[in-house]
């Protein structure tokens, strides 16, 4: 009989750690590679707790229990996770080694497993316990999993070739890269542990994590541009072994841990971000030098090459047609009623698919009516689907997965008939002139994505308002939707990548938001990319960024008095490109729909 409630399989973890003599045990969403989308047999955190957001970890002591999310997830995690069995805590104002030290028995044992956490954040919690006398200790075996009866089991997708005609550079080029570095810094080798990364570096692709097309492996690059891949080997097909050459070895992901312990005597760069503290540990048992040094794969695939700059614009052009097929056919049917979050999230989907080039969805939809569209990062299902009310405000926000591209958007729309509330049009457009205000930005190179990110907020600060996540992400190609190091947020509160420079070739998205809860929630959404921009008598190099998501931004929402002329004119020139870019891949009403919503202000 398997344990239906959360309840039960807490009790179960705590008899399990009590076997173990532990007084307590840490669970985070993530994986053997940090990832922040994991597969399935990693999704401990949900299984244990209900908790379905994608950033957030729980602590388990004796008699009390304690989830950490940020402010994306304040109103989610008390919709999913029952407060008598959780305490809720917010980072980065809560710190976790301090609540445990608050909260656990004297001198106490706490348990994490070493393969799902960085070694600076075991360094944290252990400096934070040993003042209290207490103990961080990593487990030989996960807890969780030996409680958790139906666990599924890793996927055993094959892992795919990722044509050079996509990726625009060849793995040898790559790895040339890599090993010239690694030359430079005196290295021997560097582990690259995230997924993306390692599908960067050779090429690949996969289909073992949902919406991400990655697949389970390591990779150990060497300084003669060799590497070293560690994957299941079911999934490597004739086809991928001929694509990777004599020049990478392919082992059993099992391997891995061997190999580490095998590199005495060598000077081994792991990501302190992606390379999890049992990789720092095995490395220094064998007598290496684990040098904690940035990814060298983070950086050049974040700076996205010709190629994959037009194969984002090709896959922006059939994204955005899909997407306003699927906005004419809720101008029509959301009104009638009989439509939900679910209905719609799977007639946007079909318009993907119907482009034929659809590999994959980039995320799960958040389709949110009404109060949902409150909570940043909702995700839909079964339990929590509700109906789109005539008079309402709905918020969608999509992706999709294709072989020169990944994108994501969001549209926030008014489902009538009738007029928005005024106070709705006025957040509304207050949120649209934070977003013309980024797209317009322009900035000296080696600016931070945390220099522009007022940029966005300034007209919601005057209304006394914010919004509680970051203004933009990077985004991959053809992988993560949410990519690094880049992005546009607040500095400080733990935020990686807010004094990251921005420089020519990245993709960011522009997506500022505001969110009245339990009422409605506004966001919109373009992914932009960072390029030179010349200005005469200009002192230095600056830059600026193309928008490349086109689709129409509901006209209804907006207060045009509350916009200066020149946001006007963004508007209009911004509307005059969705025509010229959708209208020749649209026809019927569609068209005429799209026509109307790219009007002049």
């Amino acid at each position: 009989m398997l344990m239906q409630t959360h309840e039960a399989r807490l009790n179960a973890l705590r008899e399990e750690l009590k076997r173990r003599e532990l007084d307590g045990f840490v669970i985070p969403i993530s994986d053997e590679h940090m990832s922040e989308y994991v597969g399935g047999y990693a999704q401990r955190l949900a299984w244990l707790t209900g908790f379905g957001g994608s950033a957030g970890s729980a602590v388990v002591l004796k008699h009390k229990a304690a989830m950490f999310v940020d402010g994306r997830y304040t109103i989610q995690v008390r919709d999913q996770v029952d407060s008598a069995l959780y305490d809720y805590c917010q980072v980065p104002k809560d710190d976790m080694g301090k609540w445990i030290a608050a909260n656990a028995d004297k001198n106490p044992r706490i348990g994490y497993d070493a393969w799902l956490h960085t070694k600076a954040w075991a360094d944290r919690v252990s400096a934070a316990l040993a003042k209290v006398g207490g103990e961080l200790v990593a487990v030989d075996t996960n807890p969780v999993d030996a409680v958790w009866e139906d666990q599924p089991e890793p996927s055993a997708a094959m892992a795919m070739v990722h044509d050079d005609a996509f990726a625009g550079q060849s793995s040898a080029e790559k790895r040339a890269m890599v090993a010239d570095w690694l030359k430079s810094e005196g290295l021997d080798a560097a582990v690259i542990g995230a997924l993306d990364s390692v599908a960067w570096l050779l090429n690949i692709r996969g289909a073992d994590v949902d919406r991400t097309p990655v697949a389970l492996s390591f990779v150990i690059a060497n300084s003669d541009g060799t590497a070293d891949l560690f994957i299941a080997p079911e999934k490597v097909s004739p086809e991928l072994a001929q694509h990777l050459g004599n020049a990478v070895t392919v082992r059993p992901r099992d391997e891995f841990e061997s190999a580490l312990a095998a590199m005495k005597g060598r000077k081994v760069a792991v990501d302190p971000n992606s390379g999890v503290a049992a990789i720092f540990k095995a490395l220094e048992d064998a007598g290496a030098q684990a040098v904690a040094e940035r990814d060298p794969a983070l950086l050049p695939k974040a700076i996205k090459n010709p190629v994959e700059q037009q194969g984002h614009r090709d896959a922006q052009a059939r994204d955005g047609a899909a997407v306003s097929r699927f906005l004419h056919w809720l101008s029509i049917e959301a009104p009638k009623g009989g439509e939900t979050e679910l209905s719609a999230a799977a007639k946007l989907h079909a318009f993907r698919e119907e482009t034929g080039k659809l590999k994959e969805l980039s995320f799960d939809t958040i389709s949110a009516a009404g109060p949902h569209a409150a909570i940043p990062h909702y995700r839909v299902d079964e339990d929590s689907n509700l109906p789109i009310a005539s008079g309402s405000v709905y918020l969608v926000d999509s992706g999709g997965q294709y072989l020169d591209g990944t994108t994501d958007i969001t549209r926030t729309v008014w489902i009538g008939p009738g007029d928005p509330p005024a106070e709705v049009k006025d957040r509304f457009t207050r949120v649209l002139k934070g977003h013309i205000a980024i797209a317009r930005a322009i900035f000296p190179e080696n600016t931070a994505g945390s220099q522009l990110d007022a940029f966005a907020r300034q007209f919601l600060w005057q209304a006394g308002v914010d919004y509680a996540h970051g203004t933009g992400h990077g985004v991959g190609s053809f992988l993560m939707v949410h990519e690094g190091p880049q992005r546009i947020a607040k500095s400080g509160g733990g935020q990686a990548g807010t004094d990251e420079p921005l420089q020519a070739g990245m993709f960011l998205s522009n997506e500022p938001g505001y969110y009245k809860a339990g009422e409605y929630g506004i966001r919109i959404e373009n992914l932009v990319l960072v390029e030179p921009r010349q200005i005469d008598g200009a002192e230095g190099e600056y830059l600026g960024f193309e928008t490349l998501t086109f689709v129409p931004i509901d006209r209804s929402m907006v207060d045009v008095s509350l916009l200066t002329p020149e946001e006007k004119t963004w508007w209009n020139d911004y509307h005059a490109h969705v025509r010229d870019i959708l209208l020749p891949q649209l026809e019927g009403d569609v068209r005429a729909w799209v026509e109307e919503g790219c009007k002049p202000l």
